[in-house]
């Protein structure tokens, strides 16, 4: 489809609302992505016309239900063009997939002396699970740096890659700040080492494709609502041999072969990690998600992210007073800034009276925010279906605000 962003707008209804008398502008698109009417309808047809559980009726309903949620699954694997379907695990989303694999996988294969690598930009759920993985097995943490303008130190990283090295975690795209790590230099150096990689992919998937084969990595996590899909759900790819040896971290229905008083034995992958009735209408609205991503196209979404980027850049930086944080060569149009002796809560606040939605605190990325000294940051995050007038409004807002803060 050609891009209109007028056009596009008219697909999220949100937009045309008003908050606090003024037009929304929404800017908040790292926390969550709006959904498009084509992703809410058809979680509506599911739950209107068509619900029933998956995998175990017969009745018509059912067979309809899990032929559709098997579709998705398919959807979502070329999505990321993994080797098959049965690469992916649905789960509750990044978090979920995160845990998955620091409870499946690390908390059963790694052990005392091994180390898990992550860097200082990451989110606390690609901290925290690796936390109480090493806290189960006596494998190190150990932490990339980052520059005071927000890249990886790539020269670190590798120096901190070693034989010890069992397991590297990393996101693509930064949360807090937008940067856009060297994934595949990343993933290259770690394979020297022979460590598994795995790969936050929650900020990526929005904004350009991403090919698992082609990267190489072990494990890849994403979730549905960074990608203008139903929140509370995302998947794990993973590799198949290791989701062949990895043992299921919830007991129930769907994840069994037989299950005797004696001991039980597991379905075949992935269905092994999806215990439970699952987020049904959700699954089908990620893959009505990732079909209307592909619809508007890469390229577009590229092209217009970009060109309000420099726009943003460019007005934000005439802004006296401002300051940045995280300024690397290569991100997405996200922008965390304050200014000195404001807290970035009440500059959101203000903000928000004029009808702009960002986010203020520390984006669940504490570490990154105490190496720049702030308890946290103001950040406005750029999706496609913004246009230039948002950027214009956003630049107004920050100069009401800064009017009244300063």
């Amino acid at each position: 489809m050609s891009f209109n962003v007028e056009e596009i707008r008219k697909d999220f209804p949100i937009l045309s609302r008003e908050v606090n008398g003024k037009p929304l502008v929404y800017l908040d698109n790292a926390a969550t992505t709006l959904k498009p009417k084509q992703v809410v309808d058809v979680i509506s047809q599911h739950y209107l016309m068509e619900t029933a559980n998956v995998h175990r009726g017969v009745h018509y309903l059912s067979a309809k239900a899990t032929d559709a949620y098997e579709a998705a699954r398919k959807t979502l694997a070329k999505f990321v063009n993994a080797e098959s379907e049965r690469n992916i695990v649905f789960t509750s989303g990044t978090t979920g997939a995160l845990n998955l694999v620091a409870i499946s996988y690390a908390q059963n294969f790694l052990k005392e002396g091994d180390e898990i690598l992550i860097s200082g930009l990451e989110h606390h759920s690609n901290i925290v699970p690796w936390q109480l993985a090493c806290e189960k097995t006596g494998a190190k943490l150990v932490v990339a740096n980052i520059t005071d303008e927000g890249d990886i130190d790539i020269e670190d990283f590798k120096a901190k890659l070693s034989d010890k090295t069992a397991l590297v975690s990393f996101n693509y795209v930064s949360n807090s700040i937008g940067t856009i790590n060297p994934v595949r230099e990343m993933i290259k150096a770690a394979k020297e080492k022979n460590a598994l990689v795995c790969i936050d992919a929650a900020q990526a998937a929005c904004h350009f494709a991403i090919d698992v084969q082609e990267l190489n990595c072990d494990f890849l996590a994403l979730s549905a609502h960074k990608m203008c899909g139903p929140t509370g759900i995302g998947f794990l790819y993973a590799k198949e041999e290791l989701l062949e040896k990895m043992p299921p971290i919830n007991g129930g229905g769907d994840m069994i072969s037989e299950v005797k008083f004696e001991k039980s034995t597991w379905n075949d992958i992935p269905f092994k990690f999806e215990a439970g009735t699952p987020h049904i209408a959700g699954v089908l609205g990620f893959a009505a998600a990732a079909d209307y991503i592909l619809k508007v196209g890469f390229s577009a979404i590229k092209e217009q992210e970009e060109k309000l980027f420099n726009l943003a850049k460019k007005e934000l930086e005439a802004i006296e007073e401002i300051v940045f944080f995280g300024t690397a060569k290569d991100k997405v149009a996200v922008f965390s800034f304050g200014f000195k002796g404001v807290h970035p809560s009440d500059l959101g606040t203000i903000m928000d009276q004029y009808g702009v939605a960002v986010r203020t605190g520390h984006h669940c990325t504490q570490p990154l925010m105490a190496q720049y000294g702030v308890p946290g940051t103001t950040r406005a995050s750029f999706n496609f279906y913004n246009n230039e007038q948002d950027v214009f409004r956003l630049r107004d807002a920050i100069l009401k605000a800064k009017e009244f803060l300063l």
